[in-house]
Protein backbone atom coordinates (compact mmCIF):
# COMPACT_ATOMS: atom_id res chain seq x y z
CA UNK A 1 0.00 0.00 0.00
CA UNK A 2 1.53 3.21 -0.77
CA UNK A 3 -1.61 5.73 1.19
CA UNK A 4 -5.17 4.95 2.59
CA UNK A 5 -5.98 8.56 3.93
CA UNK A 6 -8.97 5.86 6.55
CA UNK A 7 -5.63 3.85 7.50
CA UNK A 8 -3.63 7.44 7.93
CA UNK A 9 -6.21 9.32 10.00
CA UNK A 10 -6.58 5.92 12.11
CA UNK A 11 -2.56 6.12 12.61
CA UNK A 12 -2.85 9.77 13.80
CA UNK A 13 -6.18 9.63 15.88
CA UNK A 14 -8.27 12.62 13.45
CA UNK A 15 -11.55 12.01 11.75
CA UNK A 16 -11.42 14.11 9.16
CA UNK A 17 -9.00 16.71 7.80
CA UNK A 18 -10.69 20.07 6.54
CA UNK A 19 -8.81 22.64 4.26
CA UNK A 20 -8.67 25.38 6.27
CA UNK A 21 -5.77 26.82 8.61
CA UNK A 22 -7.40 25.33 11.20
CA UNK A 23 -7.00 21.78 9.17
CA UNK A 24 -3.82 21.73 8.30
CA UNK A 25 -2.71 23.04 11.78
CA UNK A 26 -4.27 20.37 13.79
CA UNK A 27 -3.27 17.64 10.60
CA UNK A 28 0.57 18.62 11.59
CA UNK A 29 -0.09 18.18 15.22
CA UNK A 30 -1.85 15.28 15.20
CA UNK A 31 1.11 13.67 13.12
CA UNK A 32 3.65 14.95 15.29
CA UNK A 33 1.92 13.56 18.53
CA UNK A 34 1.34 10.18 16.97
CA UNK A 35 4.06 9.44 14.81
CA UNK A 36 8.14 9.51 16.44
CA UNK A 37 10.53 11.46 15.49
CA UNK A 38 13.53 8.64 15.57
CA UNK A 39 16.60 8.04 13.66
CA UNK A 40 17.52 4.39 14.38
CA UNK A 41 18.16 3.12 10.89
CA UNK A 42 20.50 5.68 10.26
CA UNK A 43 22.08 4.87 13.32
CA UNK A 44 22.70 1.22 12.17
CA UNK A 45 23.55 2.07 9.05
CA UNK A 46 21.26 2.39 6.82
CA UNK A 47 20.12 4.85 4.30
CA UNK A 48 15.81 5.29 4.57
CA UNK A 49 13.63 4.10 1.66
CA UNK A 50 11.79 7.36 0.85
CA UNK A 51 9.33 5.67 -1.59
CA UNK A 52 6.21 5.45 -0.69
CA UNK A 53 5.54 1.94 -0.16
CA UNK A 54 8.52 1.58 2.17
CA UNK A 55 7.26 5.01 4.40
CA UNK A 56 4.05 3.67 4.56
CA UNK A 57 4.66 0.65 5.92
CA UNK A 58 7.49 1.79 7.78
CA UNK A 59 5.66 4.84 9.16
CA UNK A 60 1.91 3.25 9.27
CA UNK A 61 1.89 -0.34 9.10
CA UNK A 62 4.80 -1.17 11.49
CA UNK A 63 3.76 1.98 13.85
CA UNK A 64 7.65 3.11 13.19
CA UNK A 65 8.93 6.65 13.59
CA UNK A 66 11.58 8.19 11.40
CA UNK A 67 13.15 11.66 10.64
CA UNK A 68 12.55 14.35 8.70
CA UNK A 69 12.63 12.85 4.84
CA UNK A 70 10.42 9.70 5.86
CA UNK A 71 8.29 11.87 8.34
CA UNK A 72 7.66 14.72 5.66
CA UNK A 73 7.33 12.46 2.72
CA UNK A 74 4.65 11.11 4.83
CA UNK A 75 3.15 14.10 6.14
CA UNK A 76 3.34 15.18 1.60
CA UNK A 77 1.06 12.21 0.79
CA UNK A 78 -1.05 13.51 3.19
CA UNK A 79 -1.31 17.12 1.92
CA UNK A 80 -1.80 15.64 -1.22
CA UNK A 81 -4.92 13.33 -0.80
CA UNK A 82 -6.71 16.34 1.84
CA UNK A 83 -6.77 18.40 -0.96
CA UNK A 84 -3.87 21.10 -0.08
CA UNK A 85 -1.32 23.13 -1.92
CA UNK A 86 2.10 22.34 -1.57
CA UNK A 87 6.01 22.83 -2.56
CA UNK A 88 8.90 21.05 -0.78
CA UNK A 89 12.40 23.43 0.26
CA UNK A 90 15.25 21.67 1.46
CA UNK A 91 16.50 23.94 4.34
CA UNK A 92 19.73 23.95 5.84
CA UNK A 93 20.39 23.67 9.48
CA UNK A 94 21.17 26.36 11.93
CA UNK A 95 21.13 25.15 15.14
CA UNK A 96 22.18 28.55 16.45
CA UNK A 97 25.17 29.16 14.41
CA UNK A 98 25.17 32.33 11.82
CA UNK A 99 25.04 30.38 8.66
CA UNK A 100 23.50 26.92 7.46
CA UNK A 101 24.98 23.39 5.98
CA UNK A 102 24.16 21.90 3.31
CA UNK A 103 19.86 21.91 2.48
CA UNK A 104 19.41 18.62 4.34
CA UNK A 105 16.22 19.58 5.79
CA UNK A 106 13.33 18.47 4.20
CA UNK A 107 9.30 19.79 4.80
CA UNK A 108 6.93 21.75 3.26
CA UNK A 109 5.21 25.34 2.35
CA UNK A 110 1.56 24.85 2.36
CA UNK A 111 -1.13 27.76 0.80
CA UNK A 112 -4.35 27.47 2.09
CA UNK A 113 -6.98 30.13 2.11
CA UNK A 114 -4.62 32.50 0.31
CA UNK A 115 -2.50 32.43 2.71
CA UNK A 116 0.95 30.14 3.04
CA UNK A 117 2.34 28.37 5.80
CA UNK A 118 5.34 26.40 7.28
CA UNK A 119 4.62 22.88 7.72
CA UNK A 120 7.27 20.60 9.46
CA UNK A 121 6.66 17.73 11.40
CA UNK A 122 10.21 16.40 11.02
CA UNK A 123 12.99 18.81 12.44
CA UNK A 124 12.78 16.67 15.89
CA UNK A 125 12.40 18.22 19.46
CA UNK A 126 13.45 22.22 18.84
CA UNK A 127 11.06 22.51 15.95
CA UNK A 128 7.96 24.50 16.02
CA UNK A 129 4.66 21.76 16.90
CA UNK A 130 2.15 23.24 14.58
CA UNK A 131 2.13 25.91 11.30
CA UNK A 132 3.98 28.46 11.30
CA UNK A 133 2.59 32.04 9.23
CA UNK A 134 5.10 33.02 6.39
CA UNK A 135 3.47 36.40 5.38
CA UNK A 136 4.11 37.64 9.00
CA UNK A 137 7.86 37.40 9.12
CA UNK A 138 9.43 38.96 12.38
CA UNK A 139 6.33 38.20 14.31
CA UNK A 140 6.13 35.80 17.00
CA UNK A 141 4.20 33.58 17.50
CA UNK A 142 3.54 31.06 20.56
CA UNK A 143 2.98 27.19 19.33
CA UNK A 144 2.85 24.21 21.36
CA UNK A 145 3.63 26.50 24.93
CA UNK A 146 7.06 27.99 23.21
CA UNK A 147 7.72 31.03 20.91
CA UNK A 148 9.13 31.23 17.21
CA UNK A 149 9.63 33.82 14.61
CA UNK A 150 10.64 33.64 11.02
CA UNK A 151 13.68 36.22 10.61
CA UNK A 152 14.76 37.52 6.98
CA UNK A 153 18.46 36.68 6.47
CA UNK A 154 19.38 39.68 3.73
CA UNK A 155 23.56 38.00 3.59
CA UNK A 156 22.05 34.60 2.34
CA UNK A 157 18.26 35.26 0.99
CA UNK A 158 16.89 32.86 3.55
CA UNK A 159 13.89 32.99 5.98
CA UNK A 160 15.16 31.55 9.16
CA UNK A 161 12.93 30.05 11.84
CA UNK A 162 13.98 30.95 15.16
CA UNK A 163 12.83 29.86 18.71
CA UNK A 164 13.20 32.23 21.79
CA UNK A 165 15.47 30.94 24.34
CA UNK A 166 16.21 32.87 27.74
CA UNK A 167 19.20 33.91 26.08
CA UNK A 168 17.45 35.21 23.25
CA UNK A 169 16.27 34.03 20.01
CA UNK A 170 18.09 30.63 18.79
CA UNK A 171 18.23 30.10 14.79
CA UNK A 172 16.95 26.35 14.15
CA UNK A 173 17.05 26.28 10.05
CA UNK A 174 17.08 28.94 6.92
CA UNK A 175 15.03 28.24 3.46
CA UNK A 176 14.99 29.59 0.33
CA UNK A 177 12.15 29.75 -2.72
CA UNK A 178 14.53 27.82 -4.86
CA UNK A 179 13.30 24.54 -6.39
CA UNK A 180 13.57 20.82 -5.41
CA UNK A 181 13.31 18.02 -7.43
CA UNK A 182 12.93 14.36 -6.29
CA UNK A 183 17.00 13.70 -7.31
CA UNK A 184 17.46 16.92 -4.54
CA UNK A 185 15.54 14.82 -1.86
CA UNK A 186 17.29 11.56 -2.49
CA UNK A 187 20.76 12.80 -2.25
CA UNK A 188 19.57 14.84 0.76
CA UNK A 189 18.32 11.74 2.05
CA UNK A 190 21.63 10.04 1.53
CA UNK A 191 23.80 12.33 3.40
CA UNK A 192 21.92 12.99 6.42
CA UNK A 193 22.48 9.19 6.53
CA UNK A 194 25.74 8.62 5.74
CA UNK A 195 27.50 12.01 5.86
CA UNK A 196 30.27 11.59 8.57
CA UNK A 197 29.69 14.83 9.72
CA UNK A 198 26.07 14.36 10.24
CA UNK A 199 24.68 13.93 13.61
CA UNK A 200 22.39 11.49 12.49
CA UNK A 201 25.13 7.73 11.78
CA UNK A 202 26.49 9.09 15.44
CA UNK A 203 24.09 9.74 17.74
CA UNK A 204 20.17 8.41 18.83
CA UNK A 205 17.63 11.04 18.65
CA UNK A 206 14.14 10.39 19.36
CA UNK A 207 11.48 13.08 19.85
CA UNK A 208 7.18 12.48 21.02
CA UNK A 209 5.13 15.28 21.30
CA UNK A 210 3.10 13.85 24.19
CA UNK A 211 -0.41 15.42 25.61
CA UNK A 212 1.65 16.08 29.03
CA UNK A 213 4.91 17.16 26.91
CA UNK A 214 7.50 16.72 24.40
CA UNK A 215 9.59 13.18 25.42
CA UNK A 216 13.09 13.79 23.34
CA UNK A 217 16.46 11.62 23.39
CA UNK A 218 19.96 11.83 22.75
CA UNK A 219 21.92 9.66 23.08
CA UNK A 220 21.24 8.16 26.68
CA UNK A 221 20.10 11.09 27.85
CA UNK A 222 16.18 11.27 28.46
CA UNK A 223 14.22 14.55 28.68
CA UNK A 224 10.44 14.38 29.82
CA UNK A 225 8.92 18.05 29.89
CA UNK A 226 5.88 18.41 31.44
CA UNK A 227 3.59 21.51 33.39
CA UNK A 228 5.73 21.13 36.45
CA UNK A 229 9.12 21.13 34.84
CA UNK A 230 11.66 19.43 33.07
CA UNK A 231 13.40 16.06 34.03
CA UNK A 232 16.64 14.38 32.77
CA UNK A 233 18.19 11.05 33.53
CA UNK A 234 20.62 8.77 31.82
CA UNK A 235 19.79 5.29 30.46
CA UNK A 236 22.40 2.88 32.10
CA UNK A 237 21.68 -0.48 29.99
CA UNK A 238 19.99 -2.25 27.16
CA UNK A 239 17.29 -3.01 29.30
CA UNK A 240 16.07 0.50 30.16
CA UNK A 241 16.46 1.56 26.40
CA UNK A 242 14.24 -1.09 25.29
CA UNK A 243 11.57 -0.14 28.27
CA UNK A 244 12.06 3.49 27.32
CA UNK A 245 11.92 3.23 23.43
CA UNK A 246 8.22 1.13 24.18
CA UNK A 247 6.70 2.88 27.51
CA UNK A 248 8.05 6.72 26.34
CA UNK A 249 8.41 6.54 23.20
CA UNK A 250 5.60 3.62 21.61
CA UNK A 251 8.25 2.38 20.04
CA UNK A 252 8.13 -1.51 19.43
CA UNK A 253 11.91 -2.43 18.08
CA UNK A 254 12.73 -5.99 18.30
CA UNK A 255 15.62 -6.37 20.71
CA UNK A 256 18.05 -7.64 18.83
CA UNK A 257 17.68 -4.15 17.16
CA UNK A 258 17.57 -2.10 20.67
CA UNK A 259 21.23 -4.05 21.38
CA UNK A 260 22.36 -2.94 18.44
CA UNK A 261 21.37 0.64 18.99
CA UNK A 262 22.59 0.65 22.39
CA UNK A 263 26.12 -0.44 21.73
CA UNK A 264 26.01 2.37 19.90
CA UNK A 265 25.22 5.19 22.41
CA UNK A 266 25.86 2.92 25.25
CA UNK A 267 29.44 4.62 26.69
CA UNK A 268 28.22 8.14 24.66
CA UNK A 269 26.44 9.82 28.07
CA UNK A 270 25.07 13.08 26.88
CA UNK A 271 23.15 16.50 27.87
CA UNK A 272 21.82 17.47 25.12
CA UNK A 273 18.27 16.54 24.34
Amino acid sequence: MTFSLTHYLGRIGLDRVDVTVEGLDALVKAQMAAIVFENIEPLLGTVPDLSPVAVWRKLVSDRRGGYCMELNTLLGAALDATGFVKRPFLGRVRMGAATGGPRSHYAWIVGVGGREFLADTGFGGPGAHGIVPLAAVGAEHRIGGRVFRLRADAATGELVLERQEASGWFSLYGFDPFPVTAADVEAANYLCARWEKSPFPSHLMLSRHRAEGRAAMFDTTLTLETAAGTEKRALRSADELSACLDNVFALKIDRREADAVWSRIGGALSDAA
